[in-house]
């Protein structure tokens, strides 16, 4: 009885430190935005030429409900993981992760309206370049969230622990809505400064 209280007490204190190295990471990326919108906001009063002098594509606006929808889908897959409902679960995480790959198409849609435009990564207005930095490190993310969320997928479709299932659920869903919350930042924070 006492070496299973140990099993126990051990997988808890794991568990615990997985979901602080979450929280630490989730840290990390949001002061690295916070970093590169201060280096935007200096670089644009340095000069009334500077700036991002073009409207934003309308994909980053469907991106947008795309990647708000998926927040909707991971957190009901996550109260059907609880429930142990994995048919639901496993419904419900295809329908992020076509969100999800939806949200990239859009984005990778929005670069390609901004070429058309003239505006590429590399040119004179370091303003514009930062809509690529700013969406190409968001882009990123999403990648590993979308590896997260098939993680996810695998852990309802295979036979694992409910506690573990409802674990792993745990920390992509908080993943995820943090990639959601980060992009409004961004799309907002490009609205305001165009």
């Amino acid at each position: 009885m006492e070496n299973k209280e140990l099993v126990i007490a051990d997988l808890l204190r794991t568990r615990k430190a997985k979901k602080f190295s979450l929280w630490l990471g989730l840290i990390g990326m949001f002061m690295m935005f916070a970093a590169l919108s201060s280096g935007f906001i200096v670089y644009t009063a340095s000069g009334v030429d500077k700036g991002i002098k073009t409207i934003l594509p309308h994909a980053f606006i469907y991106s947008t409900v795309a990647i708000i929808l998926s927040s909707v889908t991971i957190h009901f897959a996550f109260q059907a993981a609880k429930t142990g409902n994995l048919v639901r679960q496993k419904s419900l995480l295809i329908f992020t992760l076509a969100l999800g790959l939806v949200f990239f198409v859009l984005q990778l849609k929005a670069w390609g309206i901004l070429t058309e435009r003239g505006i590429y990564f590399i040119n004179n207005n370091a303003s514009q370049s930062f809509i690529y930095i700013f969406t190409g490190l968001h882009l990123a993310h999403i990648i590993a969230g979308i590896i997260v969320l098939l993680r996810c997928y695998i852990g309802a479709v295979k036979p694992i622990a409910h506690d573990y299932n409802v674990f792993r659920m745990d920390l992509g869903a908080i993943f995820w809505h943090f990639l959601d919350l980060l992009w409004i930042y961004i799309y907002v924070f490009l609205l305001l400064n165009q």
